[in-house]
C-alpha cells in the first residue's frame, strides 16, 4: 500500500491504478483480512486516477465502494476513517464536475463525522482534505470570502504539501474578488508542482494577470498552463477544460483603444 502511494504522489497515476487494481483481484497473496486489503487497492486505484483527471469515470465505481464499506463500517475506527477519505474522494469529483451545492453539503457531513471519530483514530488529515474539499466548492459557487476563510484559518496547522493546496485554494479566492495583486503574493509563495498539480499555478497566475490587465503576460501565462495540462493529465481533467476557457476569454479581447 504504501509503494501505491508513493506511485500516485510521484504522479505515476498509470501504474499505480494498476499496481492496485492487480492487488485488489488477488488480496490474499498479501495477507491480512482479504476484503479490507480489496478496499483498501480498490480505493488507492480511485484515488489515482481522480488524480490523473478521470474523476467522472471512476465516480460509479467509488459510490459502489462507499456503499459495500458503509455495510460493515461499524467494525471499528480505521474502517470509518477509510470510509471518510472515500466519501472526501466523492466530494472532490463532485467539484470536478461542478456539482458544487452537493459536494458542500457531503463535506459538511464528513465534518460532522470527523468529531465523532477524532477520540478514537488520527483523522487530521482526513478533515484537511474535507476542509481543502469544501473551501473548492465554496469557490465554484462564488463564494469566495467563506473559501478565503477556510485557507487562511488552516495554513498554520498544514503541512508543506498540504498548505500549497491551500494556498491554491486562497489564490482562486483573491481572484474572485477581485484582489488580483494579493493572488499573485500566495502563487509565489507555492512550491514547485507534482503531476496532478499540473497547470494549477499558471492558471491562478494567468487569472490574476488578466484581473491586472497584463493581458501579453496572461496570454502566455495561460497557455503554459494548457501545454502542460494537455501533455501531463487526462484529456477529460476538468482542469484543460479550464485553462482553455481562459485562454480563449484572453484572446477574445480586443487591446483597449487609446
Amino acid at each position: 500500500m504504501h509503494r501505491l502511494q508513493e506511485l500516485s504522489a510521484a504522479g505515476e497515476f498509470e501504474e499505480a491504478e494498476a499496481r492496485a487494481r492487480a492487488l485488489a483481484a488477488a488480496p490474499r497473496v498479501w495477507g491480512g483480512d482479504p476484503l479490507i486489503v480489496s478496499w483498501l487497492a480498490r480505493s488507492s486505484a480511485a484515488t489515482a486516477a481522480i488524480r490523473h483527471g478521470r474523476g467522472a469515470e471512476t465516480l460509479p465505481e467509488l459510490e459502489t465502494l462507499i456503499t459495500e464499506v458503509e455495510r460493515t463500517v461499524e467494525g471499528g475506527p480505521d474502517l470509518r476513517a477509510m470510509l471518510l477519505g472515500l466519501r472526501s474522494n466523492r466530494v472532490a469529483v463532485l467539484v470536478q464536475q461542478d456539482r458544487c451545492t452537493e459536494a458542500e453539503a457531503e463535506a459538511k457531513d464528513i465534518l460532522r463525522a470527523i468529531t465523532r471519530l477524532a477520540h478514537l483514530t488520527e483523522v487530521r488529515d482526513t478533515e484537511l482534505a474535507a476542509l481543502i474539499n469544501l473551501a473548492a466548492a465554496l469557490n465554484g459557487q462564488g463564494r469566495y470570502e467563506e473559501a478565503e476563510a477556510i485557507a487562511r484559518g488552516n495554513l498554520t496547522r498544514a503541512d508543506e504539501l498540504t498548505a500549497d493546496d491551500l494556498r491554491h485554494i486562497l489564490a482562486r479566492s483573491l481572484n474572485g474578488q477581485g484582489q488580483y495583486e494579493e493572488a499573485l503574493a500566495e502563487v509565489r509563495r507555492l512550491a514547485p508542482v507534482g503531476r496532478a498539480d499540473s497547470g494549477t499555478v499558471d492558471l491562478a497566475k494567468a487569472q490574476a494577470l488578466h484581473g491586472l490587465g497584463n493581458r501579453g503576460e496572461a496570454e502566455a501565462t495561460a497557455r503554459r498552463a494548457l501545454t502542460a495540462c494537455e501533455q501531463l493529465l487526462h484529456p477529460a481533467h476538468p482542469r484543460t477544460q479550464e485553462a482553455r476557457t481562459l485562454l480563449a476569454l484572453v484572446t477574445a479581447e480586443d487591446p483597449a483603444p487609446e
